[in-house]
């Protein structure tokens, strides 16, 4: 199995609140409900936008995924967030038009306008958001009572329609409440999916289902939009605030849009499958440090500790073993002990051959400069198992 992450190329957060403001060298993107003061309701709201470069995308896919089964997740690390109640939703959908970043940061003084702002794309006086007329299976949303038209344009999941019959939908959508993980973390597949074929055949008519009559609409990658479902709420007893670090960030919590897919081959030849515990598990042809970029194959070798005494010629204990087939690999951050590959029972199985039991890491999506923690998890005689003996390694730039 195999994970690759990707970088954003470009980020910026859009406010109600100031119509021209570019926020795009900002370490916060954010999608927010605020209201400006309790003795006078004023709801303003913020939504963010984000982009991975297209030919990104399409290297992972014809060199790496290769036609196998994959998901893609875009994923933001949270910085904060506040009044949040049972059912706050972000939802994530695919931008139509292009837009810049630009070089500002929020509340310059005086503000930066050269990007994307909630009123125009590119810079202040540009191309203005098309949330009044848009075109065919475009779609937009803005309150004129309270905030000036805006806020960026997406393609509408009603409208589209594939052949045959069935709908895709170019949105993702994530609930959040106090009892979850904050961080958004949502399959986006069917989004790059037509990023990756540039157009999506429809039925412009209810009636040309009957006639098989199909059109079709260009979808470019201009990114993602992110927005609160629910906006522009005149209630000072509900102003969620979902803030999450940015590519500006100091952090190691960038965005990442996260590739998965499965090459997973599982053929034991005459090796015996590990079966008894306890055993003993080690991590071969792992040198300690790769530099960024690097894709390593980590053999796994393993024994029951205390081999069956067999007449033979040769050491029992250097007898290698297969993993059982359903067997898993996760990757952690050893300073923060946290999950940054977590188990996951399509996309981290491991492959065997008649060597033994293997996987491949990519290291390009991880943070240059720190440790890394491998952990194998297997089942044996009905209890799970998670063998974590110092499979340590580090990143380095170079």
């Amino acid at each position: 199995m195999a994970v690759y992450k990707i970088f954003p190329s470009k980020d910026a957060t859009m406010y109600s609140m100031y119509p021209t403001m570019n926020t795009g060298l900002d370490e916060i993107i954010e999608a927010t409900l605020t209201s400006i003061a309790p003795t006078e309701p004023n709801p303003q709201v913020s939504r963010f936008l984000i982009k991975f470069d297209q030919d990104n995308i399409e290297n992972v896919m014809t060199d790496l995924v290769n036609g196998a089964e994959w998901q893609a997740n875009l994923r933001c690390f949270v910085a904060k967030t506040t009044g949040l109640d049972l059912n706050t939703t972000l939802d994530v959908f695919a931008v139509s038009g292009s837009w810049d970043m630009g070089t500002g940061k929020y509340l310059d003084s005086p503000l930066t306008t050269d990007g994307v702002s909630w009123r125009y794309q590119a810079y202040s006086g540009s191309t203005v958001w098309n949330v009044l007329t848009p075109t065919a299976n475009v779609t937009s949303s803005y309150d004129t009572t309270y905030a000036p038209y805006g806020g960026g344009t997406w393609y509408s999941q009603q409208a589209i329609t594939t052949v045959p019959r069935s709908n895709i939908y170019l949105s993702s959508s994530q609930v959040y409440s106090y009892s979850q993980d904050q961080d958004l973390n949502v399959n986006v597949t069917n989004i790059v999916d037509v990023w990756l074929s540039g157009s999506l055949s429809y039925y412009a008519n209810p009636t040309d289902i009957l006639t098989n009559t199909t059109s079709s609409v260009s979808v470019d990658n201009e990114g993602f939009l992110i927005k609160q479902r629910v906006e522009f709420v005149n209630n000072n007893d509900y102003q969620p605030e979902i803030k999450f670090f940015s590519i500006d960030t100091h952090t190691i919590y960038p965005p990442v849009l996260e590739i998965k897919w499965n090459d997973v081959t599982y053929n034991t030849g005459s090796l015996e499958t590990l079966s008894t515990l306890p055993a003993t598990v080690t991590l071969a042809q792992n040198p300690g440090t790769f530099y960024t970029g690097s894709i390593n194959k980590f053999r796994v070798n393993a024994r029951p500790e205390y081999p069956t005494r067999v007449w033979q010629t040769g050491s029992l204990y250097t007898t290698n073993y297969a993993l059982p087939e359903d067997s898993y690999w996760a990757l952690k951050d050893l300073d923060t002990n946290e999950y940054v590959i977590d188990f996951d029972s399509t996309y981290t199985k491991l492959s065997c051959d008649p060597t033994g039991s293997y996987f491949t890491m990519h290291m390009n999506g991880l943070e240059p400069e720190r440790y890394y923690q491998i952990l194998i998890k297997t089942e044996i005689e009905g209890s799970t198992i998670i063998f974590d003996d110092q499979y340590y390694f580090k990143v380095i730039n170079g």
